[in-house]
């Protein structure tokens, strides 16, 4: 049950994996109907986030005291502070360390997919960077690579905070490039994130445009 009542304000773009991640850890541990939500356009000229996140970038968690956390690592160990059941982040041993070393992989995979849309989509077609994206799309495929030769030591059920980052991250890149052929290659990890998408609080924070 969650330990804190006092409500959270959380700036997201439905969009963000990154902001997709906080609300599945949310939902997760019970304190979803604590965050209200701030739809917030980073792109936008005239954005006011930087007054909560001085980089621009989402998501930002405001707090009770008036206090914005950023980024996803910071606001989901937050998060994760405050319930008193299973502890997404371990709090130590060789399972911490496995759990914070998938989240960075999740996180560098949803950067590179990120840095590649920016790239292909905003960057006019005449000032793209033909050796960056290919750059981008070889971190994909190795991080993909790296994953489905440890997927099948993932928890079967009581997953992390590293699992949670995964499952978004391969998301994502169905979200953006569907039908790509990024896990093509690997059949293991493909049927774990088919499985995944079942989890409620993945189906309820499911991106949308």
């Amino acid at each position: 049950m969650a330990q804190n009542p006092t409500p959270m304000l959380l700036r997201f773009s439905p969009t963000s994996p990154f902001a997709r991640k906080v609300l599945v850890l949310a939902e997760d541990i019970g304190l979803r109907e604590q965050i209200q939500l701030v739809p917030t356009n980073p792109w936008a000229a005239d954005t006011d986030l930087p007054a909560c996140n001085p980089l621009g970038m989402v998501p930002a968690l405001g707090l009770g005291s008036g206090e914005w956390l950023y980024d996803s690592p910071v606001i989901c160990a937050y998060l994760d502070s405050l319930h008193s059941g299973r502890r997404r982040i371990p709090d130590n041993g060789p399972s911490r360390w496995t759990a914070l070393r998938r989240q960075a992989l999740g996180d560098g995979l949803m950067e590179a997919g990120l840095k590649l849309r920016i790239e292909t989509t905003m960057r006019p077609a005449a000032l793209r960077w033909a050796d960056w994206c290919a750059r981008q799309d070889a971190k994909i495929r190795r991080a993909l690579q790296a994953l489905e030769g440890e997927v099948l030591t993932f928890p079967r059920e009581d997953w992390t905070i590293g699992e949670i980052t995964i499952a978004v991250a391969l998301g994502y890149l169905d979200f953006r490039w569907p039908g790509h052929d990024w896990l093509r290659d690997c059949p293991q990890l493909a049927v774990w994130s088919e499985h995944q998408k079942t989890r409620p609080c993945l189906q309820s924070t499911m991106p949308v445009e």
